[in-house]
């Protein structure tokens, strides 16, 4: 069956051979095809039927690919990191989003599983919880030129485990911060000589994760929340003070009480928003300092960013580099909204919440696996891009831009080419 998978795709997939044994290899080619062709449920036992293989009697094997065999996802993610920065210029500076997004399932035999808010679903007065499996994605800011709004692509994929699971076998929990910073570390190791900057929500905004993108080599820009504090720079130590210097000054005036302070002067500026719409905004600006016991302290820039119109909720921003310009810190916080459209993605267009693994082992690596295989199929058409031109799907109630390209024709382009490359060659 191998010599009839598309070459196309099998020279965009070998770097990740040598992941696997030479029987691996081969699975792991022919799931990947298949998942793409797949629509539906994204289960192992869909693969064998789109590829015609409904009645190979050793199916059994494909299972095992997730429950059974050797191979390393860490280091399949560097990899595909590798392809995804490749797409970028060398002097441009890399954008990685993070966040986490819980994957609705259900089941006795799910020892990872979890009850956990639902952001799709709650709003800011009514709260809706599900059980189901918490992941921290980590994606690489890509713009595409199918679309003129950046793509976030994934690279690696954390699975959360609750704090009572963790109690129950006596094993340190670790929350989405600390799997944040074990994140940062990696990219220090991956992206050493890459300047690049981490973008998240108000959950991510904290001392130690700001301290360890500096410590890796990269910087921090987020959401902070409207209570946090802040600290003026220490006073200088005089002649003769005893004890030991002092890592803070006092505490600035709060976010709220700058919202009532009549006699701040707002600076007014014109920025990129979501959409790529330009808005006019109002903000405030400074360069104070983070801090928290038993943690270096981090020298930030804050933004206090109002709407004038009134119709949106003031938020404060933060970075980690206090020379970056408070324009800059607004259009690129901005762009962490692409992670949210890719869920949306991932749920709509690639099965997921359809799986139904049991083992532990499958379940870490199958959500893992469909978040590469959104970064897998951008790769691909890239290159098929470059022999059969992409047309957009459009219809008279749903008039698309041409140059507006949505992961779901891009899919369908690529499966196109699949089924091209079998019946009419």
């Amino acid at each position: 069956m191998n010599a009839h998978l598309p070459t196309l795709i099998l020279n965009t997939l070998s770097p990740f051979s040598q992941l696997f044994s030479s029987p691996t290899w081969k699975k792991a080619q022919l799931l990947c095809v298949g998942a793409i062709l797949c629509q539906g449920a994204r289960r192992i036992s869909s693969i064998p039927h789109v590829l015609g293989m409904a009645h190979n009697k050793r199916f059994e094997k494909y299972h095992r690919f997730l429950n059974r065999d050797e191979w390393n996802p860490f280091v399949g993610a560097k990899i595909l990191l590798g392809l995804l920065v490749s797409l970028i210029p060398l002097d441009q500076t890399l954008m990685i989003v993070l966040d986490d997004t819980v994957e609705r399932r259900n089941g006795r035999a799910i020892k990872a599983k979890g009850c956990y808010r639902d952001a799709v679903r709650s709003t800011q007065g009514h709260v809706v919880t599900c059980y189901g499996l918490k992941w921290l994605a980590m994606c690489l800011l890509v713009k595409l030129p199918w679309n003129t709004r950046y793509w976030a692509l994934p690279f690696l994929t954390f699975l959360q485990y609750p704090k009572k699971y963790d109690e129950k076998i006596q094993r340190r929990h670790r929350t989405s911060m600390d799997y944040a910073i074990l994140a940062a570390r990696f990219l220090g190791k991956w992206l050493s000589k890459k300047r690049w900057i981490m973008l998240g929500d108000g959950a991510f905004a904290c001392v130690e994760l700001i301290n360890a993108c500096l410590k890796s080599g990269g910087h921090m820009i987020s959401r902070l929340r409207i209570d946090v504090r802040l600290y003026s720079e220490p006073p200088q130590d005089f002649k003769g003070k005893r004890g030991r210097k002092a890592t803070k000054g006092k505490r600035i005036e709060t976010f709220k009480s700058m919202l009532d302070n009549k006699e701040l002067l707002w600076q007014q500026a014109t920025v990129t928003w979501y959409g790529g719409l330009k808005k006019q905004i109002q903000y405030l600006s400074g360069v104070d300092l983070m801090y928290k016991s038993n943690h270096p302290v981090a020298k930030v820039r804050w933004v206090l960013v109002k709407d004038p119109e009134g119709k949106m909720q003031t938020i404060p921003l933060v970075s980690s580099n206090p020379h970056h310009m408070p324009e800059f810190i607004i259009e690129t916080f901005v762009l962490r909204f692409s992670i949210e459209i890719l869920f949306e993605e991932a749920r709509a267009h690639l099965g997921m919440e359809t799986q139904r693994q049991w083992s532990d082992k499958a379940i870490l690596r199958a959500t893992p696996l469909i978040f590469a295989l959104f970064s897998l199929i951008c790769l691909i058409a890239l290159k098929l891009r470059e022999t059969v031109d992409l047309s957009v799907s459009t219809s008279a109630w749903y008039a698309k831009n041409p140059d507006e390209a949505t992961f779901s024709d891009i899919i369908a382009y690529v499966r196109r080419f699949c089924w091209a490359n079998w019946y009419l060659t």
